[in-house]
């Protein structure tokens, strides 16, 4: 059974690698990703959480190495506001926030030496609750970046249901992924994934293993993995891809890598799903 989903001719595998936090190991991580089977990488043009050019510098050895053709990878970065940099700025701090975007896509597409970016993501709100001016100028931003061919499809990050609602009714091109920080005391976002199976978005689950450490442990979660024969994690991870959620990963080991690609063989019962829904929300 496959996974992927096509959108907009853009093919998206149903597993990312996120590459936040790996410094000067970025390059490392993301080739040993690609040479296990990743066909999606996640990163971002904010040096304060990710490395951008290491991701790169991974992604022309293996092109020049013909390890993996751009046409089968699904590439993603994302648009930060200032309050989410450091002082390592992919642009003017004083220009309109329209023209940082188009500073920040131009800077991305040379990081990542790519002529097109597959999935542009607005790197969250800069407010909490409802959004901003800034946050829809950077989406109108995004939107010229989209008409310009610069990039395929659009996302969001972070949001809530209620923010979503908001850039559903502001933007033009509407928003086709959501990738936020899934909680299961939130019933894993329930919330904003229903919002998002309404208008036909992928909700992308992050942190879904550091987010619910103790939620690892329950005797419930405990039980589906023995007789499953998988790991917690792998159980959190199949019963993300089973309720419709594309789910990164972050890891830095190869075994973990391998273990979070096989759970695309195995399944879990309708019984499994409800329990793990229920577990904590």
């Amino acid at each position: 059974m496959s996974h992927e989903r096509t959108i907009g001719g853009v093919r998206i595998p149903a597993f990312l690698y996120g590459t936040a936090w790996k410094e000067s190991e970025t390059k490392r991580l993301v080739t040993l990703a690609l040479e296990n089977g990743f066909r999606g990488i996640d990163t971002a043009n904010q040096r304060k959480h990710y490395h951008e050019v290491g991701v790169g510098e991974a992604l022309r050895e293996a092109f020049a190495a013909k390890k993996v053709k751009r046409e089968d990878l699904f590439l993603q970065t994302k648009f930060t506001h200032i309050d989410g940099q450091d002082q390592r700025l992919p642009y003017d701090p004083n220009a309109p926030v329209i023209e940082q975007v188009r500073q920040s896509c131009a800077s991305s597409l040379e990081n990542l030496g790519v002529d097109v970016i597959d999935s542009y993501v607005l790197h969250g709100p800069s407010t909490r609750d409802g959004l901003a001016p800034e946050d829809t100028e950077a989406w109108d931003g995004m939107e010229e970046m989209h008409a310009a061919g610069k990039v395929r499809l659009l996302g969001a990050s972070n949001v809530s249901r209620a923010q979503l609602e908001l850039l559903l009714k502001h933007a033009k091109v509407k928003p086709l992924f959501v990738q936020n920080r899934c909680y299961a005391r939130t019933g894993w976002d329930r919330a904003t994934r229903a919002l998002c199976r309404e208008h036909g978005i992928v909700y992308q689950g992050f942190s879904l293993l550091t987010a619910n450490r103790r939620e690892l442990d329950l005797p419930d979660l405990r039980s589906i993995a023995k007789r499953t024969k998988l790991t917690p994690s792998q159980v959190i991870f199949r019963f993300a891809l089973k309720v419709g959620m594309f789910p990164l990963t972050g890891t830095t080991s190869i075994t973990h890598m391998k273990e979070d690609l096989a759970v695309l063989a195995h399944d879990l019962t309708d019984d499994d799903v409800k329990k793990i829904e229920s577990i904590a929300g």
